[in-house]
């Protein structure tokens, strides 16, 4: 049986989605494949000796760290159009990378990411869904090639023949507003990067510190500084607290806040310019902003914080959340979307609307030693729920099933 799997986002390393093409590529190279039945179309041979092919699609090589079995076949093309913008981007997805795996011979396509692939004929069409944004949120699509984009990926989601939701929140957003059928969808969650699985280095944890010139126990914000992300918010709240509590609760040193993220003026007004806001709010001296920082840092930021405050107005999964829950950082987040889903009853909620409300609950964590005892345990033992190794069986669960469908047989679920 042959496989291929959109990877283009192996390329772009530093957004969700790039870590989630990572990673399970990772677990997909080690996962025991013979363990699975795979139905035969052919119905004569013992199709549990069925040999599977990868063909791994990328319009760039993979990084070193992903080391791939010999059945795995990598294949980098680009189209004609070179400029890295939405025309290329919809050449590859839509046109050549269709028509390459037509003649690979898949018999399953793996698009990890909702975008405008749609693979005609027999080769069945998997599709990951991690959130419909511009559908929720209009205002992404603030001119005619973002809008014809999204156009022809609504088109594709909707044709695909099974689409993998990475969250309940996601799933009910494709029913409600794509009007997609539920019997089409499954839901698996995603994980976080294996670079948050190791122990806890003080050593690495001090470099980082020093490098960013930071002391532990601060207020951590990031993950983007896109508007619905609520960095506004989370400035505004912290103003409240500190003016109000700053004798109270830390006599000597009330605890800066710090932000990562990287401004990209371009996408105006679509992002927040936080450090415009902190000037004209007074709080340049109390807020510390970090720009990008790399992957390899991002846990020991975690780990030395005080909190980690994500209130934003909508996420498909929220992998910052999952990210500090892993290093046991104490977290609110929004009650909103798909948070709730993410952090049980290890996260505090907060109202992302209501100002007052996110800082009476960051209030409430900075002076509760306890609580952030509880939220720091409860945090790393739930991160433990979600796993790579789950994200991986399911998606083989799932073309097992899809085979069976398609040749005849019963379903098994």
């Amino acid at each position: 049986m042959k496989i291929g799997i959109n990877a283009s986002f192996a390329r772009k390393s530093n957004t969700g989605i790039g870590q989630v093409t990572l990673n399970f590529l990772k677990k997909l190279g080690e996962f025991p494949v013979s363990s699975f039945y795979f139905p035969d179309k052919s119905r004569t041979s013992n199709a549990k000796t069925l040999k599977q092919q990868f063909f791994i699609y990328l319009e760039e090589d993979l990084p070193g760290r992903v080391k791939l079995p010999e059945n795995f076949q990598k294949q980098v093309f680009l189209p004609i159009w070179k400029r890295d913008d939405l025309i290329r981007k919809i050449w590859w997805e839509k046109f050549s990378l269709p028509r390459l795996v037509r003649r690979n011979g898949c018999d399953i396509f793996l698009s990890l990411y909702q975008c405008p692939t749609i693979i005609n004929g027999s080769v069945r069409h998997i599709m990951v869904v991690h959130d419909i944004i511009p559908k929720l949120f209009p205002e992404y699509l603030n001119n005619f090639r973002k809008k014809t984009y999204w156009r022809l990926t609504e088109k594709a989601i909707k044709k695909a023949d099974k689409i993998i939701a990475v969250s309940r929140r996601t799933e009910k957003d494709l029913i409600r507003h794509l009007g997609v059928n539920p019997a089409k969808i499954t839901v698996s969650h995603i994980d976080v990067d294996e670079i948050y699985k190791s122990e806890a280095d003080e050593f690495a944890d001090g470099k980082v510190l020093k490098k960013y010139g930071l002391k532990r126990g601060y207020i951590l914000n990031g993950g983007g500084l896109e508007v619905r992300k609520n960095t506004e918010g989370v400035m505004r709240a912290y103003k409240i607290v500190f003016k109000k509590n700053k004798k109270e609760v830390f006599v000597n040193d009330f605890p800066q806040l710090v932000i990562w993220g990287k401004l990209m003026p371009q996408l105006a007004p679509l992002v927040t310019d936080a450090e415009k806001l902190a000037k004209e709010m007074n709080l340049a001296t109390r807020v510390k902003f970090l720009d990008f920082v790399a992957q390899e840092d991002l846990p020991s930021l975690y780990r030395n914080a005080g909190m980690f405050v994500y209130p934003s107005f909508y996420e498909g999964f929220g992998l910052p959340v999952l990210e500090a829950m892993s290093q046991g950082v104490p977290v609110i987040a929004s009650k909103c979307s798909s948070l709730p889903e993410v952090g049980g009853d290890s996260v505090l909620y907060c109202d992302p609307e209501n100002i007052q409300d996110i800082a009476m609950v960051m209030r409430n964590v900075l002076a509760n030693k306890e609580l952030r005892e509880i939220l720091s345990r409860r945090g790393k033992e739930r991160s433990k729920n979600f796993s790579w190794e789950k994200f991986t069986e399911k998606f083989f669960h799932i073309i097992i099933n899809e085979r069976r469908d398609f040749y005849g047989g019963k379903r098994a679920y």
